[in-house]
């Protein structure tokens, strides 16, 4: 009888310790989801861009902020100040030359960018692209609109407002990847399926409004019936729109703009600009820390630095598009 009870208390007792040990497992490993992921303060990722003072890359960085806030690292912002291919390599140069756990980096030419690219990848700085890539980079990933497609949606946007019909013209980086690619998929999709439809100019804008606007006013006094202008980067379509109110054709010649800056926006309201493609801007900034995140601590499969042909992350992100026009133009004031 003695013996029955005592294998009843050892019996009582496992169970008490088993117990006991699934209650702190469970405790620890609530902590743990809870905690999510979370990395050190000094940690340190490193946004580059071009042109470090334009609004667009506002959205960008806020959504690059708002991840380290979520991840509990540290961001840094740094830029050429120039549309300055020189400048932005040496700003990537000195931004290698500290260190940090991760770069995004928006190019602005592919091939200067490149070698210093995976120098930083060599040396294990994990790299992501956004906006304007490098595709013949180490970079372990693209996150971007599509910008052939964006091109596509402008070329069938501009045929609704000019009806099918009538020549029009572009306004473009056509040094830098992302507008080579938007110029494409307007130029071939106005050549496929609008037959009354002709590009009949390409201009470079450079990136600057007043550039842009003397590329726009030399198209339409090389071409005065032109009917539509489109143009492929944040800064010149304020430019393209003064250029047709100072040859006193608004309404005649159409514009579509690309981004969302509050100059262009006050412009579709104004009746200067017709339209505008609006970029998912907060998303590259936010998904590219993520995924530097990832790469530095190893949590993609296979391990960052694995070099077995199969790519850790997503090899390019669609950001998204859409089209703004004067009926949805209020949504897309900052707020």
């Amino acid at each position: 009888m003695k013996r029955l009870h005592v294998v009843y208390i050892l019996i009582v007792a496992i169970f008490l310790v088993y117990a006991i040990f699934m209650y702190y497992e469970g405790a620890s490993s609530e902590i743990r989801v809870q905690e999510g992921l979370s990395g050190e303060i000094d940690e340190t990722y490193v946004m580059v861009t071009f042109q470090a003072g334009i609004e667009y890359w506002k959205s960008v960085l806020k959504g690059f902020e708002d991840a380290a806030s979520k991840l509990n690292v540290s961001v840094e912002y740094r830029g050429s100040t120039q549309y300055d291919v020189q400048e932005q390599i040496t700003v990537l140069e000195q931004v290698i030359a500290k260190k940090p756990a991760g770069i995004a980096l928006t190019a602005i030419d592919p091939d200067a960018l490149t070698p210093s690219i995976n120098k930083a990848v060599d040396a294990g700085i994990p790299v992501v692209l956004f906006d304007s890539g490098a595709s013949g980079s180490k970079a372990y990933s693209f996150l971007a609109t599509d910008n052939y497609n964006a091109g596509v949606t402008a070329a069938h946007k501009m045929a609704e407002l000019v009806n099918g019909r009538g020549k029009v013209g572009v306004v473009t980086l056509p040094n830098q990847l992302n507008h080579q690619q938007r110029t494409a998929g307007f130029k071939d999709t106005i050549a496929a399926h609008y037959p009354q439809m002709e590009v009949v100019a390409v201009r470079d804008g450079k990136g600057d409004q007043i550039v842009s606007r003397e590329a726009a006013l030399a198209i339409m006094r090389e071409h005065p019936d032109v009917a539509g202008l489109f143009n492929t980067d944040a800064v010149g379509g304020v430019g393209v729109g003064e250029a047709v109110w100072l040859e006193r054709k608004t309404g005649q010649v159409r514009v579509i703009g690309f981004d969302t800056d509050k100059g262009t926006l006050d412009m579709i309201k104004d009746g200067l600009i017709s339209a505008t493609l609006a970029q998912g801007t907060w998303n590259m900034g936010y998904w590219s820390l993520q995924f530097l995140f990832h790469l530095h601590h190893g949590i993609v499969s296979p391990a960052a630095g694995n070099r077995t042909g199969v790519s850790p992350l997503p090899v390019q992100v669609d950001t998204g598009v859409t089209v703004v026009t004067l009926e949805n133009v209020d949504d897309y004031y900052a707020k």
